[in-house]
C-alpha cells in the first residue's frame, strides 16, 4: 500500500464546498495528504472533516471564473506548507439550454472556469512542480468528452477541451516529471445532476443504461484520485480514467 501513501504531500483541490471535490479532497487527505480546499465559497466543514484523519487543511475562498486568483492560491500554499504536489482542477459550472437559444454569456462563463482556468492553474502549479522534477495533475473532465449531450453545448466543449489540454500538456511535462491525466465522472449524485435527477423520465433514461444501477457518488472518485495523484500513477501520462459504474461500455 505504500504506492498508495501520500503521506507528506500537498495537495490544492477546487470546487470543494461540497459534491464530487470534497469526496477527493476526502479521499486524499485518507491517503495522507494535506489540503489546499479552494472555492467560491467557504470549504470549512470539508476542512473540518479533513483536519478529523488527522490532516492539515486550509481554505481559500475564490471564484475561478477568472485566472486572477489562481497565482495568489499557488503562493499561499507554497507559504503554508513549502510546495505544491498534487492539484485537482474540479471546479467547474453547467448551464442547459438549448444550442439554437445559448447566449454568448453563459458560453464564456462555462468555457472560462472549464477551460481556461484549468489550463493557467496547471501551468501556475508545474511551475513549482519542475523546481523539483515531480507532481501530479488531475483534471476532472467529463464523459461528455467523449458524446455529446443533450441542452449543454458548452460544457461540452469545456470538458473536451479538458480532456485534450490534460494530453497536450502530458506530452510537454512528462520529462520533467510531472504526470498530468484526468478523471472523467458519469453520472454522478451532485448539485449538477439534481435536475436529472428529479427528472422522472430523464432518470429513469440515464439509470436503465448504466450497468451499476446507480447514480455515481463523490466517495466513487475517491480511488481515482489517490491513484493518479500517488506514485502507482508514475507511469501513466495523458490519460483520461473514466469512472462512470459502465456507461461508456454499454
Amino acid at each position: 500500500m505504500s504506492l498508495f501513501n501520500l503521506t507528506g504531500k500537498t495537495a490544492i483541490v477546487t470546487g470543494t464546498s461540497t459534491g464530487l471535490g470534497k469526496g477527493m479532497a476526502l479521499g486524499l487527505a485518507e491517503a495522507g495528504a494535506d489540503t489546499v480546499l479552494v472555492d467560491y465559497v467557504s470549504s470549512d466543514e470539508t476542512a473540518g472533516e479533513v483536519r478529523a484523519l488527522g490532516r492539515k487543511a486550509i481554505t481559500i475562498v475564490a471564484d475561478l471564473i477568472s485566472i486572477k486568483p489562481i497565482q495568489s492560491i499557488i503562493d499561499d500554499t507554497i507559504r503554508v506548507f513549502g510546495k505544491v504536489d498534487i492539484l485537482v482542477n474540479n471546479a467547474g459550472i453547467i448551464r442547459r439550454m438549448p444550442a439554437i437559444d445559448f447566449s454568448e454569456q453563459d458560453w464564456d462563463e462555462v468555457m472560462a472556469i472549464n477551460s481556461k482556468t484549468v489550463f493557467f492553474f496547471c501551468q501556475a502549479a508545474a511551475r513549482d512542480m519542475m523546481k523539483r522534477k515531480q507532481g501530479k495533475i488531475i483534471n476532472i473532465a467529463s464523459l461528455l468528452a467523449f458524446q455529446g449531450g443533450i441542452i449543454v453545448p458548452s460544457y461540452s466543449a469545456s470538458k473536451g477541451a479538458a480532456a485534450q489540454v490534460t494530453k497536450a500538456l502530458a506530452n510537454e511535462w512528462a520529462p520533467h516529471g510531472i504526470n498530468v491525466n484526468a478523471i472523467a465522472p458519469g453520472y454522478m449524485a451532485t448539485n449538477n445532476t439534481k435536475a436529472l435527477r428529479e427528472d422522472p423520465v430523464r432518470s429513469k433514461s440515464i439509470l436503465d443504461r448504466i450497468p451499476a444501477s446507480r447514480w455515481g457518488t463523490p466517495e466513487d472518485l475517491k480511488g481515482a484520485a489517490v491513484f493518479l495523484a500517488s506514485r502507482a500513477s508514475d507511469y501513466v501520462n495523458g490519460h483520461v480514467l473514466v469512472v462512470d459504474g459502465g456507461w461508456m461500455a454499454r
